[in-house]
């Protein structure tokens, strides 16, 4: 056989044995299957599962906090909303001034925007439950508003930015078609532009109420009364209660994921139906 044969067996021998892609995929996927199975059976083999049900799944614990469920659900979906329409509303006014042309808008909606989504949200909160009432002698006599203030001026900053994007995503195409029809400039941002930006930002705006849903959790630092107990308020009392334990804190989570899920479904299927009429 001479060299140039030999050559060419070699390589043939090797085109043969090497592995395709899809083989390689399969291996891949083989091989963290039997690592995820190996860490289920040392973690099933290894843990106290009489302990850990008596810690997280005592029925005695889901008994006692289970009636406080129901309105302490009611209560987070109640200030969820009161801040989300807070947030949007002044999310808007913001986008449009970063949008401005008169330079003032523009420095004063940045500087808003880089404010309050730089400090944590537990600092607005606890500044609307006792630094601003004490500072400027005022009194919220609705603790709805008060939750409402305190995260919907946070979640007002992160809207804006989702907003300012959306109205920005809008064809330049729109904007000329209207004007050309004689509408002010007024008129087709708030008539052509804003609604066509709405529905393109809809799956992040979804997203951030599930985001606000759980910023509720901040509300446990403001000295509420028992019927303005969020879940978890519920949650945190009960953990220290002798009947509540880690259960409580299981349960009050369930039904924040109760909550969140369709509101997460919801965002995904927004995201396709958006994502599909954008390649229409």
């Amino acid at each position: 056989m001479t060299t140039t044969q030999a050559a060419a067996a070699a390589l043939a021998t090797a085109g043969r044995t090497r592995t395709s892609p899809r083989r390689r995929a399969q291996v891949s996927r083989g091989v963290q299957y039997g690592a995820l199975l190996v860490v289920v059976v040392v973690v099933a083999a290894t843990a106290d599962w009489g302990r850990v049900g008596a810690a997280f799944a005592d029925p005695a614990a889901v008994r006692a906090i289970a009636p406080l469920l129901p309105r302490a659900a009611l209560n987070t979906v109640i200030y969820t909303v009161a801040a989300f329409a807070v947030g949007l509303g002044l999310g808007l006014v913001l986008a449009l001034m970063t949008l401005s042309g008169v330079r003032v808008w523009r420095v004063l909606a940045t500087a808003y925007v880089e404010f309050f989504r730089g400090i944590p949200a537990l600092l607005v909160v606890l500044a609307f439950g006792y630094a601003i009432p004490t500072a400027f002698e005022v009194r919220f006599d609705s603790v709805v508003l008060q939750i409402a203030l305190a995260l919907g001026l946070v979640s007002a900053a992160y809207i804006a930015e989702t907003l300012r994007a959306g109205i920005q995503a809008v064809p330049r195409g729109q904007v000329e078609a209207a004007r050309s029809l004689g509408m002010s400039p007024t008129a087709t941002m708030l008539r052509v532009v804003v609604p066509q930006a709405f529905r393109i930002v809809l799956p992040p705006l979804t997203n951030e109420v599930v985001l606000l849903l759980k910023d509720t959790s901040l509300v446990f630092a403001l000295g509420l009364a028992t019927s303005d107990y969020e879940l978890t308020k519920v949650g945190r009392n009960a953990l220290s209660d002798p009947d509540g334990g880690l259960t409580s804190i299981v349960a009050v989570g369930l039904v924040y994921l109760v909550l969140t899920i369709p509101l997460s479904t919801l965002t995904r299927r927004l995201e396709r139906t958006t994502g599909h009429r954008g390649h229409v």
